[in-house]
Order: structure tokens, then C-alpha cells, then sequence
């Protein structure tokens, strides 16, 4: 009997479960998606999974892509784009909202609907808003395809550096010094928010960071020694997001530490630091993925301190309610005391990003941590959990 015959459900059961990553997006960080993406197709095992790559345009469209992780690469120190990549100009990737259909289906304009067959799970690797922050994890749920990653309410929160903070203080864990400037403040008076942004710096001291609110890969931040720089500082966190914040300097040491849900609970990884960038004049996007400025794994730390940012990555990544992965990112400060500065819901998956190289010296490697990501979500049902 051909297996075009058999019932659906043992069809699916002889089946590989399909993987569709998705990647690209309509943020800031749409390149370093499209290089993390390359690396995580290059890393799944077609011997276990079938793949189906979905890119995302900056305008929105959902294009069938080449599965080429080769051509995903920063090239002359030159983002890819999903435009590159895709098979048409103007067809377009269509995820049914009907729970009872996971049915992926391509359109072309005058042409019949083409279907792509089933996805059994979705490994987004977008970054920023329209991916990262609630949003495609809410369609998913409406489709009822299971996902890598955290849920709606953890990637909305991950991804808002405001309700971020709001989250860890309620529970109890160390936050810096800051201050947020809404879009409805800025619009209405900006002279009076630049008041409380020089009676912050008053109080706490210069430089200050001015950063987008809802944005990472540190695009779009700014460090600001002097009242001089401000407005040109706030006008490029605007550009990003009308919601910016303003933190104070913590003087210390950066170490960033991986949590990576088990089958008994989230566990931490081995954590890193990131020394100080010479060439930059903080840990920017460019020191990150364009120079490849490097952190050093394992972090140098005792080990009464490494105990204790492992404790608090966990804990911040059981208050924000996270699923899957997390990036949670410190400051030891010059007291000796870690103070949490944010968490990525799904950080960096790069060769060279601090992740996976965190994981690796924890005994997770690349491809065995991909593997646990996608076990992991075909194992958990979307809806309410």
C-alpha cells in the first residue's frame, strides 16, 4: 500500500516533522536574523527534520526562500537580505489561522494557490518588533503550530525594555538606575523631557545610554557624555522606536549568561563576559557582528559568583514566564554585586554569537542545542500552559 493511501494520522506518524524557519522581518535587526537563520538550517538534521525556510521581507511579504545557508552570510562586511533570497518577487507564504490545518500554501498573482504541505513546528529566529515581541508567536497560537521560544506574554515582555525592568523589580531582582520617555511625553513637551532626562543625569551622572525601548542587537543605542550629544542621541533611539529609555552607567564588569529549558526545569549555562571593545566605544552592533569582537567563555568569575548569575538568569527567566531559550545579560558591579540589564527571548543563534559558544562550553554544542529546541516545542501544545 503507497503511503498516499494510508490514513493522514499514520502518514504523519512515518513522517519527519517539518521544521519551517522563519526569519527576515520588518525590524532594524532584519540582517543579523537572516545571518542567524543560515546557521540554525545549516545546524538541523535532515536526517530527523524536513525543512521548509520562510524569509520575511522588510515590507512584510512572506517569500518562499532558497534553503542556501551559504548565502546567508555577512559578506564585505554586508547584511543579507530576505530579498536576495527569495524565488519570486511576488509570491507570497500563507500559514492557515484554522487550529485543525497547519497547511502552508504559495501564492503567485494569476496563478493557481500552490500547497506547500504541513508544518509541525516553527523555529523563528526573527529579531525585534513584528517577531520577537509577541506578535508572530500570537499568530502561531491562533494557528495552533507549535513554536522554539517563548510564548506571547514572555516575548512581548522580552522585547519592551521598560515592562522588562517593571517585571524583574516586582520580583525582586536587581535593576540599574533608568527612566522611559513615551511617545505621548516627547510629542507633547519635549523641552520638559529633556528637563528630566538632565535632572536624571544630575542625579546619577554622565554619559548616559539613550536606547529604543523595543529594539536589541544594540541598534540604535547611544552613548552620551555631555548634554551636547542628547538630541542627536534621542533623535537615532526615535528612529528605531518612539518609546526610548535612559540608563545610567554602571561601572563594572558585563557577563551574560544562556538558560535553556530541560526536561526538569530551565537550567543555566557556563556564563561569559564580554570584555571592553577598544575599537568601539561600547558593545555595539558593529562590534558585535561586523568586527566580531569576541567574549571569553567560561566568564572569569569565583565560583560563588558564577553560582549566583546562574541563580538569577533562572530566576529572571521564570518571572518574565519564558519558554525554550534565553539570553539574560549582567553587570558585576565594581561592588561586587550583579545587576540585571535585559533578556533576549531569542538571542543571537550566530556562529559567533554568545549563546550557543555559551552552551557549547556547558556541553550543549550547536547542532545537539537545536535539536533540544525543536524537541522541546513539538512536545508543548500552544494555547493556555
Amino acid at each position: 500500500m503507497s503511503s498516499e493511501n494510508l490514513p493522514q494520522s499514520t502518514e504523519q506518524q512515518l513522517r519527519k516533522p517539518r521544521v519551517a524557519v522563519v526569519f527576515g522581518g520588518r525590524s532594524s535587526e532584519h540582517g543579523i536574523s537572516v545571518v542567524t537563520a543560515g546557521a540554525v538550517l545549516n545546524a538541523i538534521d535532515r536526517t530527523k527534520y524536513d525543512v521548509l525556510p520562510i524569509g520575511i521581507t522588510t515590507d512584510g511579504r512572506w517569500a518562499l526562500t532558497a534553503d542556501d545557508p551559504e548565502r546567508m552570510a555577512i559578506a564585505n562586511r554586508r547584511m543579507p537580505d530576505v530579498d536576495q533570497l527569495a524565488e519570486s518577487d511576488e509570491g507570497g507564504v500563507v500559514l492557515s489561522v484554522d487550529p485543525g490545518s497547519r497547511e502552508v500554501v504559495y501564492t503567485e498573482p494569476g496563478a493557481v494557490p500552490k500547497a506547500l504541505g504541513e508544518v509541525d513546528v516553527v523555529f523563528p529566529v526573527l529579531h525585534g518588533p513584528y517577531g520577537e515581541d509577541g506578535t508572530l508567536q500570537g499568530l502561531l497560537e491562533l494557528s495552533g503550530v507549535p513554536y522554539v521560544g517563548a510564548g506571547v506574554l514572555a516575548s512581548a515582555v522580552g522585547q519592551d525594555k521598560e515592562y522588562m525592568k517593571r517585571v524583574f523589580t516586582s520580583f525582586g531582582l536587581p535593576v540599574g538606575p533608568y527612566l522611559v520617555v513615551r511617545p505621548r511625553e516627547w510629542d507633547r513637551d519635549p523641552a520638559a523631557a529633556r528637563e528630566r532626562i538632565t535632572g536624571f543625569a544630575a542625579e546619577h551622572g554622565w554619559p548616559l545610554f539613550i536606547k529604543p525601548a523595543r529594539a536589541g542587537s544594540s541598534i540604535g543605542i547611544t552613548k552620551v557624555d555631555d548634554v551636547s550629544g542628547l538630541d542627536a542621541a534621542i533623535e537615532e533611539a526615535r528612529r528605531h522606536d518612539p518609546k526610548f529609555l535612559v540608563e545610567s552607567l554602571l561601572r563594572g564588569r558585563e557577563i551574560e549568561c544562556g538558560v535553556l529549558e530541560f526536561e526538569d526545569g530551565p537550567r543555566a549555562s557556563a556564563p561569559a563576559e564580554i570584555p571592553p571593545v577598544t575599537a568601539h566605544d561600547f558593545y555595539d552592533f558593529e562590534a558585535k557582528y561586523i568586527d566580531a569582537a569576541s567574549g571569553i567563555v567560561p566568564a572569569p568569575l569565583t565560583d560563588e559568583q558564577t553560582a549566583e548569575v546562574q541563580r538569577l538568569a533562572v530566576e529572571a527567566f521564570e518571572a518574565c514566564s519564558c519558554e525554550g531559550l534565553v539570553r539574560a545579560d549582567f553587570f558585576l558591579t565594581e561592588d561586587g554585586g550583579f545587576v540585571i540589564n535585559e533578556i533576549n527571548t531569542l538571542p543571537g543563534f550566530t556562529p559567533i554569537s554568545m549563546y550557543p559558544r555559551m552552551w557549547q562550553e556547558s556541553g550543549v554544542g550547536y547542532q545537539q542545542l537545536v535539536d533540544r529546541l525543536i524537541q522541546a516545542a513539538l512536545s508543548r501544545p500552544t494555547g493556555l500552559r
